[in-house]
């Protein structure tokens, strides 16, 4: 039996049968729709303008629903354009203004056009599911236009006025604008981010902006993710962390102008203190060039120096003060011979590259300088002042976790730790053991800690420290190895110091049985399963496969970033989940807009058919549904018991 109290605070909104009624016959209905369309990201790494257009043009099935509704009577030019204008409504708009070819024909036309693509995307939605997504201004007209039925000769005389008098009144750009949004937004359902928004690419900024603007997005933790919200809630290693990888990819626009960071003192530290050191071995891979922030590459070789220096100093003071973490062969700087000009890593000595350090005393390594302390408070400042980063980093909270379980789909950044005989590894914290799903659950109450708990508090002091230990510790799902080899790769020529041994999870996991087992640890069906993470580039281009363990796990770091492009072959993989079948598109690359016609059409491939169409009734929501409607069936029967009465008007 429902909950009495519980029942009169539904009575509230359905005060009458007749209205707890229609509603349950309005949630059976939509259980009977096909379930919407998912896509799943991963490893965006700030590259800004390849998830735009994936997110605008759905990663290319756009395009392929233009030709599947026009093919017979449009041209692939014409096609093209279409799929250019959905993309980038205002930008095309504006461009034909200025040739010229702003003419009225062409809007009727390009209207009609837009709503019977719209017919096709919405198809699947109730009809109150698209009005809530269409502007409101525009809400009645898009409404009687997508339930147009051109046969009727009463009404043709009615819809071709309606797109008479938007011609009229000037307000067809805005119209055909709108009509594009809605196209985008109706062709993407639900977005599920696994991790890794930040570093390398220019602006995850915008990235941010275009997921919080979304409808339904969820995300999963990265690494990288993990050191932004650890700098954000104060963690001096990861601020200069953030500032290091920033400024090795020339990244300045992002840093500056996305978030606010004031670097002016790095520059005037650096340039002061490393004025005679080339900095040969720092300077920033350039793979995108700044557009507000020109910075001589000379100079952001000091600055990216000095702030590495700073880093491993830091590091190094967190190291000692929590030896639970069993990091100690990360305190590289305490290694280092400096009359020699050597480091001693896994009891080996190798030669130094560089060892000019004016800023480190060979009896006390950690120490930070008068200099290098009050360039820490500058920049801790300038993290704590930023609006931008603590609105991105409070949205990264509210609708992030280490991990999702959503419609029989497992979602984590990383791994989920195990040993080498496929058993949960665990992360001992005080007197408590962690793994498995514990750990995830354990992992999540951290990271809110470490933001959101009063900031003089111990235990949030703890929580922030420990963010570090996420982003690079051996034991942490979002990270997965060893080490991280940062030290090496900056200062040692010999590869096999560099070497980062991935956690046993990732070869594990390409057996069935092991993919299996982690279900059982979630709750999940072995079946009907899948895992989906990111993490580890896959490298087309030297035979690996996305899907793995009998299509059980699907890996989708294909290279969206850059940096990763030429391992991976690619450039990058966008996983999509309809109500028929499981695809991957497989991306090439993302030219400008311009300069591809709106031709870019991925590779899209099915990996699974479902064996019978998944609809609503059959997801999450369609569970939540269910009780829905078995709590409003409740409140029926009460009803015609005499338990509740009716409010009738």
């Amino acid at each position: 039996m429902r909950d009495e109290k519980y029942l009169r605070l539904l009575a509230k909104e359905y005060p009458t049968i007749k209205e707890a009624c229609s509603e349950i016959i309005n949630l059976n209905a939509i259980c009977g729709l096909p379930k919407g369309t998912e896509y799943f990201f991963s490893d965006l790494h700030g590259e800004y303008e390849a998830f735009v257009h994936l997110l605008r043009s759905a990663s290319g099935i756009i395009r392929i629903k233009i030709k599947e509704t026009f093919d017979n009577t449009l041209s692939e030019t014409e096609q093209n354009q279409l799929a250019n204008l959905i993309y980038e409504p205002e930008k095309v708009l504006s461009q034909m203004k200025k040739n010229g070819e702003h003419l009225d024909d062409w809007k009727k036309i390009t209207i009609y056009r837009l709503v019977e693509l719209c017919k096709v995307v919405s198809s699947k939605y109730t009809r109150s599911k698209v009005r809530k997504k269409m502007p409101q201004e525009f809400a009645y007209i898009l409404d009687e236009l997508l339930h147009v039925n051109y046969s009727e000769s009463n009404k043709k005389i009615y819809y071709s006025e309606i797109i008479h008098t938007i011609l009229e009144i000037d307000a067809a750009d805005d119209f055909i604008a709108q009509l594009c949004y809605l196209i985008q937004s109706l062709s993407v359902d639900s977005l599920h981010i696994i991790g890794d928004i930040f570093d390398r690419g220019p602006r995850p900024d915008i990235i941010m902006d275009e997921i919080i603007n979304f409808h339904n997005v969820d995300i999963q933790w990265g690494n990288h993710d993990i050191s932004w919200m650890g700098a954000a809630a104060g963690n001096e290693v990861l601020i200069a962390n953030v500032v290091r990888l920033g400024i090795s990819y020339n990244n300045f626009d992002g840093l500056e102008d996305g978030y606010g960071i004031n670097l002016r003192a790095l520059s005037m530290f650096a340039a002061h203190e490393y004025k005679d050191d080339p900095c040969d071995l720092f300077q920033p891979k350039i793979l995108d060039e700044n557009q507000y922030d020109l910075v001589d590459p000379n100079l952001a070789a000091k600055m990216h120096k000095a702030i590495t220096i700073i880093q491993f100093k830091l590091a190094g003071q967190l190291i000692e003060r929590h030896p639970e973490y069993n990091m100690d062969d990360r305190n590289v700087l305490k290694f280092i011979d400096y009359k020699k000009g050597t480091i001693r890593i896994d009891g080996i000595d190798y030669k130094l590259l560089d060892t000019y350090f004016p800023t480190i005393n060979p009896e006390n390594p950690l120490e930070l300088t008068k200099g290098e302390e009050e360039l820490m408070k500058t920049l801790v400042a300038s993290f704590q002042h930023s609006e931008t980063l603590h609105r991105h980093i409070r949205f990264l909270h509210s609708h992030g976790s280490s991990y999702k379980c959503v419609n029989s789909n497992l979602l984590f950044h990383g791994c989920i730790p195990m040993n080498e005989k496929g058993q949960f590894e665990e992360l001992k914290v005080g007197n408590k053991k962690y793994s498995g799903k514990v750990l995830m659950e354990y992992l999540n109450e951290q990271v809110h800690n470490s933001y959101f708990l009063e900031e003089d508090s111990e235990e949030r002091k703890n929580a922030v420290d420990f963010m570090w230990y996420l982003w690079c510790g051996a034991i942490s799902p979002m990270f997965g190895k060893s080490k991280l080899a940062a030290f090496e790769h900056y200062f040692v020529e010999e590869k096999e110091a560099h070497k980062e041994i991935l956690n046993p999870y990732y070869s594990l996991s390409e057996q069935e049985e092991i993919c299996n087992q982690i279900f059982k640890e979630f709750g999940l069906d072995p079946d009907t399963s899948h895992i989906i993470n990111g993490h580890v580039p896959v490298k087309i281009k030297d035979g690996e496969k996305p899907v793995k363990a009998n299509g059980k796990l699907y890996v989708i770091d294909g290279g969206i970033s850059k940096a990763y492009q030429s391992k991976t072959g690619i450039a990058g993989y966008t996983l999509i989940y309809n109500s028929k079948y499981l695809a991957l598109a497989e991306h090439r690359n993302y030219m400008k807009l311009e300069d591809m016609g709106g031709s870019y059409t991925p590779e899209v491939q099915v990996v699974e058919f479902m064996e019978k169409r998944v609809m609503v009734a059959d997801t999450d929501i369609g569970k939540q549904l269910e009780e829905q409607m078995e709590d409003l069936k409740a409140l029926v029967k009460a009803y015609q018991d005499g338990t509740l009465k009716e409010k009738i008007k």
